[in-house]
């Protein structure tokens, strides 16, 4: 079995049968960040030196457990979390592209200056981290990806180079092969990937944010592809609900805990094979 580690902002993983049963096994270290002040939606200095004490604690039974370069699977609650994955790649060594499905492109020049922040966290890893060689981003709303590159204050002249955008419509176009364009984006052998479960569609997953309409099977089909291709050194995954949100019209808390909790268990079955 692959290390997992599960990061725990909202106490959303305490209640979820699956990451409870995860939480009893060996290779599975448990981060409860709860207590964390500053990390909602933005993660300020204090708060990143606490995250970061705990990913230390993981780090030796990560490397005693997995094969080198790998830094696991990573579970961190819902999207307000994604900056995680800037601060987990920032433990990448070597030369890296990085694969992030998502329904927002994440590359918001930042309110607070300095501050690290769940829209931004994207622009700031092209703009910080010396091995990165490229992002794709999968199911990115059309919209957003017109309004980020118009945008003057995102300045998306200085990384359009290095990102490439596989749009939400062309996940629903017949016949277009979303691994092959994935791949050919790449330059590097070695890949990172993000998931924000978001960039699914509401049959599989009810998240915080509004959604795309990615299926599982197309999900699992480019992750196949992509472990096929490349050495994979860590897979993030984020999109949990929130608390207290609303929800769709036909949906409610038990059912969206309900399919929340499949998907996980769904989506960390076909990572510890791959």
């Amino acid at each position: 079995m692959n290390f997992c580690t599960i990061q725990d902002f909202t106490g959303i993983h305490s209640e979820q049968p699956f990451m409870q049963e995860l939480r009893e096994r060996a290779n599975v270290y448990w981060m409860d960040c709860t207590n964390i002040s500053g990390t909602d939606c933005y993660c300020d200095d204090d708060a990143q030196a606490e995250i970061r004490k705990m990913m230390d604690q993981a780090a030796d039974r990560i490397t005693a457990n997995n094969d080198a370069g790998f830094t696991g699977i990573h579970f961190f609650d819902n999207g307000n979390y994604h900056y995680m994955s800037k601060l987990w790649t920032d433990r990448v060594n070597e030369d890296f592209d990085l694969v992030i499905f998502d329904h927002h492109p994440d590359m918001q020049p930042p309110r607070f200056e300095g501050i690290l922040s769940c829209g931004g966290w994207v622009k700031e890893v092209l703009d910080n981290n010396k091995f990165i060689r490229n992002v794709v981003l999968i199911g990115v709303a059309d919209h957003l990806i017109e309004e980020i590159k118009n945008e003057p204050s995102a300045e998306f002249e200085k990384y359009a180079s290095r990102v490439t955008f596989i749009p939400e419509t062309l996940l629903r176009t017949p016949n277009f092969d979303i691994s092959q364009v994935a791949l050919a984006a790449l330059r590097s052998s070695n890949l990172y990937i993000s998931i924000d479960k978001d960039t699914l569609s509401i049959d599989d997953v009810v998240t915080n944010w509004d959604q795309g309409s990615l299926t599982f099977e197309q999900l699992e089909n480019i992750l196949k592809n992509l472990f096929a291709h490349r050495k994979i050194l860590g897979v993030d995954i984020c999109g949990e609900r929130a608390r207290n949100q609303d929800f769709p019209e036909g949906i409610d808390e038990g059912s969206a805990d309900a399919t929340n909790n499949a998907l996980n268990k769904k989506i960390f079955s076909l990572l510890d094979v791959l």
